[in-house]
């Protein structure tokens, strides 16, 4: 009797050794199978995501070389048409005040009058030759100086229309130019009124 319960209870308990080996083999090939499915997973999400970073900084390296570029253009420009704005008031003010060229050309008609003009001629023929035509070339030249300014000046104000209609102007480049487009009108207006006599004409030598 002892012995039968004896080998009765020492085949259930290794019955119940090896179920519980089989349990745990079991459930070491399920974790084993979940770890291998997790992995195959896992490496998948982690080459996306790298993937998905480096497109977002190839898009943002895009986007600073193109604002770069952008601010680049708009220094370039700026300096440009600053330039071209100081040119206009400059000119603006010599076809006021005079140049070197005016007076130089203004001597030369001089010359060339008194060469030209005999000692018999009239006293208004001479007065003419002398010193009206040196008078007219200076104002002449001066026009010209006034004309250059003004066509620098309007060039200037009208360019960001043409260039980047939204890209405001600086307004020290404005204002520099409308200082020339100015001076450039009144240079020009009494440039004419010089050139024809209507203003500081010849005196009368009747």
């Amino acid at each position: 009797m002892g012995t039968k319960t004896v080998d009765e209870t020492g085949a259930d308990t290794g019955t119940e050794a090896q179920r519980d080996e089989q349990t745990v083999d079991v459930t070491k090939a399920g974790t084993a199978e979940a770890a291998a499915d997790e992995g195959t997973v896992i490496p998948a999400a982690a080459d996306e995501k790298p993937d998905e970073a480096d497109e977002d900084l190839d898009e943002q390296a895009d986007d600073d070389l193109a604002a770069l570029a952008d601010a680049e253009t708009a220094r370039d420009g700026g300096v440009g048409q600053g330039a071209a704005a100081v040119v206009s008031a400059a000119l603006g003010l010599v076809s006021l005040t005079g140049s070197w060229v005016a007076t130089v050309a203004a001597a030369r008609e001089t010359l060339i009058g008194q060469l030209q003009t005999s000692s018999t001629a009239s006293v208004a023929t001479q007065v003419k030759e002398v010193y009206g035509d040196a008078w007219a070339t200076t104002a002449l030249v001066g026009g010209l100086f006034a004309l250059a300014a003004l066509i620098v000046g309007v060039v200037v104000l009208v360019r960001p229309a043409f260039g980047a209609p939204g890209r405001p102007q600086a307004a020290w480049i404005k204002s520099v130019s409308w200082a020339g487009v100015s001076l450039g009108v009144v240079g020009l207006v009494l440039a004419v009124a010089k050139y024809s006599d209507i203003l500081l004409g010849l005196p009368s030598t009747s």
